[in-house]
């Protein structure tokens, strides 16, 4: 993620996930209708060797009691690096 004005960094944990949508546990609750975009770790990997990340840039659709829902726009799935880092 850029580091534009405004931007902001956290972590959270996955709940549940489908094609249209992520429900991650976050300790903040995010604004509805704010846009941003998530890295998540794949547990498969390509040819069973090279770690993938999912790249998914959404909006959430809700926020509350600790679980943040996110409407799934666009996703691309990368190669992970050495470094851990989605290349």
């Amino acid at each position: 993620m850029s580091k534009r004005l405004g931007d902001e960094a956290g972590s959270g944990t996955t709940i549940n996930m489908s094609s249209s949508g992520v429900l991650f546990q976050t300790e903040k609750p995010l604004i509805p209708g704010k846009r941003l975009e998530m890295a998540i770790s794949w547990p498969a990997q390509l040819d069973n060797r090279c770690a993938l990340k999912l790249l998914a840039r959404g909006r959430v659709v809700r926020s509350e009691g600790g679980a943040t829902a996110v409407e799934i726009q666009q996703y691309e799935f990368r190669t992970v690096g050495i470094h851990g880092l989605a290349v």
